[in-house]
């Protein structure tokens, strides 16, 4: 394969002679955007309309040399002469600033290449920070979640969307503003959880954030948002990626759309990738009733929406709703879709099939307008280089580490402490951290936050699985490596089991050669054999859960004196962690799922209506292990007093109800007030209980507090049985408390 190299000094030159170019109204920075776009677009040729509707990966011959020079492959030099919507992870695999150099090589030879001068947008995603080398590594959205804080996650996303620009990016694939359900599903940490309100309040907060509220698009501070999967995604069948997803159109409009919809409407997303799935049998990526109905004449979203990978072509030889390559093309392009990810028999064929019917042009228009309306809206026409003096200052900066780690405290769930096990008390003892899912420098973590008083041993004993990428295997541990760890365990004074599950057990299941789901979610290998064994010793034994999806820990929860529930911690988790334990902050994470006994009992949402909750199983204790919103604390809080400002409202009328919170443990602690309401009578069947409000609150010890929410009449809509959102008059319940299971409550009426 041939390479191209450019020196700086060919750069120059080519840039001069550029600059000499006269300027055209497009490139006229202080026009409209719209009037900019509207003056370039008939300036270009049909095939390079549709080379800004195709984004490629990087992969396929985008990289540096080992004097950090841009080399190219043929490949690439080829599509990037007529321009390119975008390029997914350019420059992933090196350090921040080795990324920002190559990526404004890169932008600069784009620029170059094509007549116009279009740039190219940079694509990147976003799980733990941004999903490149050097970057602050922050816990996953389900992480996050825990936290129950959209402030916080707003300012975590700001950091994500500083450091991406940093290195050249100009959008990420992310947030997912998925409802996560199913536990069998691999992406699941991907989203926020399975309820409603909490994802809506954590995705408008995380593209607020990583847009920098809008303003840092355009000043070159920030990256745009792509909402995603638009819609359903997190509810495929089975939990089994790349399954059909059946939801009813009243469950669609009323749990499923909100996320997407604030997303649109107050956090101004730039752009929404529509799911891999179909929608009740329609292919989701050849919905013109989904992607241009409801995202576009309801909601009046006025970004780009870009396929997943492949995921247009797909519509032929996957999902078989369009007869040809071709006829999936023209499907995707007349439901919506303006940018085709990484196919080559998708979008490539739209020049072809405009010869025979050129009608087509004019959605490819009405798509290239809306990419090139989102370079200039992030200022990539007029400033597309990245200031390289920035860099190393500023990504992953103190200040950032701080953050995820203030982030961890907040979101890491005590689920279980019997008798009081913590916190430990940083004095003479011995403690064995032993189990799978410990890490190498989770010893040297905790001894800096325990001091010298306290010994530790360390022993992960076994790996889960033999960590293959594509369709991993578990492995089996012989009774000697258990016998050994239990030996560790008799030695010390108290044990420390790192359980659950890594990023082998819970993964993406990708199109070809890869399986990430589960058909069971029960911890798996030999981790339950090892509590039990360390906990027949009759000693302390705490267990710190790390996954990626909710497991049915039933032996954990009836054998582990305490309980931490981390998720994926950033990369300070483990210093986290030992904090809480040695009680340097009190745990005030809630669970953002429901966490079940059985998979036999999903769906099992806390949201669920009312009816399904009639009736339980044989030979299975009734309920959830820990429902949803659960988290305990150091501090001790107790609920009373719950208040009304009035006991009736009308459709045109606010109410708040409030209660007193008080502190009456020995600790300064920060408990998350919840908020549901309960429709007791409505035309059609309704949830047992919806969460609509919650506050972070902070108490000293013997500290008390009113918390006060308002009830609004948009609270109470729900999509009646004509399918058209109503308010009806009736009795509704309101509880304030410390998850969905326990508070007080206090019930008024809704008249009309």
């Amino acid at each position: 394969m041939k390479y191209l190299f450019l020196t700086y000094l060919s750069v120059f030159t080519l840039l001069s002679v550029h600059a000499q170019k006269e300027k055209m109204p497009y490139q006229n920075e202080t026009l409209p955007i719209n009037e900019r776009v509207e003056d370039l677009l008939p300036r270009m040729s049909l095939e390079e309309k549709v080379a800004q509707m195709r984004i490629f990966h990087a992969n396929i011959g985008v990289k540096s040399d080992e004097k950090g020079r841009l080399e190219l492959s043929d490949r690439v030099i080829e599509k990037l002469k007529l321009g390119i919507a975008g390029i997914k992870n350019p420059g992933e695999h090196i350090s921040p600033l080795a990324a920002a150099k190559l990526n404004n090589e890169l932008q600069k030879y784009i620029i170059k290449s094509n007549r116009w001068g279009i740039p190219a947008l940079f694509v990147t995603e976003s799980y733990n920070g941004v999903d490149a080398e050097g970057c602050t590594k922050f816990g996953r959205p389900i992480t996050s979640a825990a936290s129950f804080n959209p402030e916080l996650v707003h300012r975590v996303w700001d950091v994500v969307g500083k450091e991406a620009r940093l290195r050249g990016m100009h959008m990420c694939h992310s947030p997912e503003a998925d409802i996560v359900r199913d536990p069998r599903f691999g992406r699941m940490s991907e989203a926020f959880g399975e309820d409603t309100y909490l994802t809506t309040q954590m995705v408008v907060n995380a593209i607020k954030g990583v847009q920098g509220d809008y303003e840092g698009l355009g000043n070159g501070t920030h990256i745009g948002a792509v909402a995603k999967h638009f819609a359903g995604y997190g509810q495929v069948l089975g939990g089994s990626n790349f399954a059909a997803i059946e939801i009813s159109p009243r469950t669609l409009i009323d749990e499923v759309y909100p996320p997407f919809e604030a997303a649109v409407k107050e956090a101004r997303t730039l752009g929404i990738m529509a799911s891999h799935g179909d929608l009740n049998g329609v292919a989701s990526h050849g919905n013109p009733e989904l992607l241009t109905g409801v995202l576009r004449d309801q909601w009046s979203f006025d970004g780009y929406v870009v396929s997943d990978s492949n995921d247009i072509a797909r519509l032929y030889y996957f999902m078989k709703v369009a007869e040809s390559p071709e006829a999936a093309a023209l499907m995707g392009l007349v439901a919506g879709i303006d940018i085709d990810l990484y196919a080559e028999d998708s979008y490539a064929y739209l020049p072809e099939m405009v010869k025979k019917d050129p009608s087509i042009e004019k959605m490819i228009d009405r798509s290239v307008k809306r990419v090139l309306r989102t370079k200039m809206i992030l200022g990539l026409f007029d400033n597309p280089y990245i200031d390289i003096k920035k860099v190393e200052k500023e990504v992953r900066s103190k200040a950032s580490l701080a953050l995820a780690q203030e982030a961890d405290l907040e979101s890491i769930i005590l689920l279980k402490n019997e008798g009081n096990t913590l916190p430990l008390q940083k004095s003479n003892q011995k403690i064995a951290l032993m189990g799978p899912l410990l890490n190498e420098d989770t010893k040297a973590a905790f001894e800096s936050v325990a001091g010298k008083s306290t010994t530790f041993i360390a022993d992960k004993g076994f790996e889960l699985t033999d960590q293959n990428k594509g369709v991993p295997n578990l492995l089996h541990t012989d009774e000697a490596t258990i016998e050994k760890m239990v030996g560790l365990a008799k030695e010390s004074d108290v044990t420390i089991l790192f359980l659950g599950g890594d990023e082998f057990t819970s993964k993406e299941a990708f199109f070809n050669n890869a399986l990430g789901d589960r058909a069971t979610i029960d911890p798996v290998g030999a981790q339950d054999e090892l509590l039990m064994k360390v906990k027949a010793l009759g000693k302390p034994v705490i267990v710190v859960l790390k996954h990626r999806r909710t497991l049915s820990i039933n032996t954990i929860s009836k054998e582990a004196d305490a309980i931490l529930d981390g998720w994926d911690l950033s990369e300070l988790g483990d210093s986290s962690l030992a904090k809480i334990i040695f009680g340097e902050v009190s745990p005030s994470g809630k669970s953002p799922v429901t966490i079940p006994r059985s998979i036999g009992q999903m769906p099992f949402h806390y949201s669920m209506k009312e009816i399904n909750f009639k009736k339980g199983y044989l030979f299975i204790e009734n309920g959830p292990i820990y429902p949803f919103g659960h988290g305990l604390s150091y501090g001790k809080f107790e609920y009373d007093n719950i208040t009304l400002s009035n006991k009736t409202i009308t459709p045109t009328s606010e109410i708040t109800v409030s209660a007193t919170l008080t502190n009456t443990g020995k600790m300064k602690a920060k408990e998350v007030v919840q908020m549901y309401l309960k429709d007791e009578i409505g035309s059609v069947t309704r949830p047992d209980k919806e969460l609509k409000g919650f506050q972070k609150i902070e108490l000293s010890p013997g500290e008390s507090k009113t918390v006060s929410f308002t009830i609004t009449p948009k609270m109470l809509e729900f999509t009646g049985v004509t399918m058209e959102k109503i308010l009806e008059a009736g009795d509704y319940t309101v509880m304030i408390g410390t998850s969905s299971k326990d508070g007080i409550t206090t019930k008024f009426r809704l008249e009309k």
